[in-house]
């Protein structure tokens, strides 16, 4: 811990989440980004790349909210894109709605490397 410093945050996709945050709260964490862009396990797992991990998104936020109430702040990211979980953001709000955290709609980067693609993007139509 270092004097002086209010918030030590990380930002992540809880895969490892509840194996680390014992001794990421007893160096001092207070503070949590979940990049979490589904709610239907299948899509988390394309997500993040692993296969069978048996974890589901709305489990790691409760298990979060319950097991380590003592954070001073948890916040879900997520990347809305077309064609993938746009139709998954009212499912967020009512998920979300009563539960002491924010969430934050982000809006899709069209950027692979030098060039713009616009796949993803989803418009405000």
């Amino acid at each position: 811990k270092l004097e002086g410093l209010k918030t030590i945050a990380v930002t992540t996709n809880g895969i490892n989440l509840t194996r680390l945050l014992p001794r990421l709260k007893e160096a001092g964490l207070n503070a949590i980004n979940i990049s979490l862009d589904t709610l239907v396990p299948s899509k988390f797992e394309f997500i993040v790349r692993r296969k069978g991990t048996n974890l589901s998104p709305r489990q790691l936020c409760h298990t979060l909210l319950t097991n380590f109430r003592c954070l001073l702040y948890l916040q879900v990211n997520c990347v809305v894109m077309r064609g993938f979980n746009e139709d998954e953001v009212l499912d967020f709000v009512d998920f979300t709605k009563d539960l002491p955290l924010d969430v934050r709609f982000i809006e899709y980067m069209p950027f692979d490397g030098k060039y713009c693609t616009l796949r993803f993007f989803l418009d405000r139509s």
